[in-house]
Formats: structure tokens, C-alpha cells, sequence
């Protein structure tokens, strides 16, 4: 198969999972068969980011805490051209379209929300927080990432926020990849113990 209906491939199987998360609903049995669902696709799938996939025994992740999962307020701005740096070579365009607005774990917390200025476009929205680099990667975290299926629903203006979701880019994994990278001001001034983690 050419590398790029592999890609296609790929992405196709995340939306899958997202879509089985979605269906399962909030908790730790959906959450624990999308690792599951990872590292499986991590350890068999040629768009892997993993190198070496044959000595590959999982994503390390933080325990499931169902307060991380919250919804948050969208509320709508006039839409902004930016822009984000990459991990390696590159930028990417996007439009600032809103914030998210919401409360997790005794904290509050504000987001800039993000439209892939592409065809097709898509939500994303990266984050940083105060654990970056040390439990978790240093360029932070993806919640949301639309155009590839990772979703996990909305209600209107409310937007679900699963901290418990949260994934490294996949530059972490391999400097083969160049990855978007959230702006200082996705950045909260708390530490998020939740989802995917660097490896202790």
C-alpha cells in the first residue's frame, strides 16, 4: 500500500476509536479499550510513530480520574489568522474561532480553540500546562484534533473536555515527524495528571 493511503488508513482507525469512546460514554471501560485500541494501532500500523515497533509494550499513561472529564463553554470570537510553530520545520495555519471556558479539578481554566485553516479544515486545540517537561512532553498535549476523529462530542456550546484523552504529539515518539505545537497562550497554570504521560 502507498504511504499515503496508509496515512488514510490511519486516520481512518483513530476515528474509529474516538467513535467507540463516544459510544461507550464517560468512564474508565471506554478509556481503558482506547489505550488499548492505541497501542495496538501504535504496535502493528506502518503509520506508526513508534520506531521500533517489534520492542514496542504500550503508551504509559496516568490513572483514570474521572474529575478530569468536564464540559467547557464555547464561546465564539471574531475569527483571527494564526498560526503555530512546529516541533520541527514547518508552521501551520489556523483561525482562532473562540475559547473554551471551564473548571476541572478546582481550577480554572481558559483555552484558545482553533480551526485547521485547510481544505476540510477542523477543531483543534492544544494545550500546555505546568507539567510540561517533566511528567509529560515539554510542547505539551492534544484534547482535540477533529480533522484526524479525535473528538469526543459536543452539546451545542458545550464542549466535552476529557484531560483523561489527553495525547502526546506524534514528534515524541520520532523526530521523523514535525509536529504543531500549542501557543503560549493554550498554556494553564496548573498541572494536568491526566491521559498520556512520558515514560517513568
Amino acid at each position: 500500500m502507498s504511504e499515503t493511503l496508509d496515512l488514510w488508513d490511519f486516520r481512518r482507525r483513530v476515528e474509529d476509536i474516538y467513535r467507540r469512546v463516544r459510544d461507550g460514554g464517560p468512564g474508565v471501560g471506554p478509556w481503558s479499550q482506547w489505550v488499548a485500541d492505541r497501542d495496538h494501532l501504535f504496535a502493528t500500523h506502518p503509520q506508526s510513530p513508534i520506531e521500533n515497533r517489534s520492542a514496542f509494550t504500550g503508551l504509559p499513561y496516568f490513572s483514570y480520574v474521572p474529575r478530569w472529564r468536564v464540559t467547557g463553554r464555547f464561546v465564539p470570537v471574531e475569527s483571527e489568522a494564526t498560526v503555530l510553530a512546529h516541533s520541527g520545520k514547518g508552521i501551520t495555519p489556523f483561525v482562532k474561532i473562540g475559547t473554551v471556558e471551564f473548571d476541572v479539578v478546582g481550577n480554572a481554566g481558559s483555552l484558545e480553540v482553533l480551526w485547521l485553516d485547510a481544505y476540510g479544515g477542523g477543531i483543534f486545540l492544544p494545550y500546555r500546562d505546568t507539567g510540561n517537561g517533566e511528567s509529560t512532553y515539554g510542547g505539551g498535549r492534544y484534547l482535540l484534533d477533529t480533522a484526524k476523529g479525535a473528538d469526543l462530542g459536543h452539546d451545542g456550546e458545550q464542549i466535552i473536555l476529557d484531560f483523561n484523552y489527553a495525547y502526546h504529539p506524534s514528534c515524541v515518539h520520532s523526530d521523523r515527524w514535525s509536529c504543531p505545537l500549542a501557543s503560549p497562550a493554550n498554556r494553564l497554570d496548573f498541572v494536568v495528571e491526566a491521559g498520556e504521560r512520558m515514560s517513568t
